[in-house]
């Protein structure tokens, strides 16, 4: 797979770092669960990278669309609804994924849980009158 740049200085330092360190960061990310993510631009066609925190809950690997609270939602998330296929890198292994956007109850369900594991997220959904979407992402075979 080619090797898309990242979108901006500060993602392509934490992806750097991200690489050199075996899938770990310092910083504010520090002793968080990174990935990166590669998808398909939704308009472009063209390779996008985006490193992102995520987490296992009730057996999902999952991730949000917060935005840190903006008004709309990342770029990403626009990819992921065109082309739900992805790649990630998850500490040293990378592997294709399948990614499925929570219906809303499902997601009102397990959102909380996100919150309790990093209450940050609860202070961006209260930023945004938009609903933070919530994605499962699944090893394909």
């Amino acid at each position: 797979m080619t090797q898309p740049s990242a979108s901006n200085d500060f993602n392509a330092a934490i992806v750097e770092e991200f690489r050199a360190n075996g899938g770990k960061v310092g910083g504010p990310f520090a002793g968080a669960d990174l990935l990166l993510l590669h998808t398909t631009g939704a308009k472009s066609g063209k390779p996008r990278l985006s490193p992102l925190a995520y987490f296992t809950i009730d057996g999902k690997m999952l991730i949000l669309g917060s935005y840190a609270g903006a008004p709309r939602d990342p770029a990403w998330v626009h990819n992921l609804r065109a082309n739900p296929r992805a790649h990630i890198e998850v500490g040293t292994d990378e592997y294709d994924v399948t990614v499925r956007e929570l219906p809303l109850e499902e997601r009102d369900e397990l959102y909380p849980k996100v919150v309790a594991a990093a209450p940050g997220f609860g202070e961006y959904q209260s930023k945004t009158s938009r609903v933070i979407p919530l994605f499962e992402l699944t090893r394909t075979q």
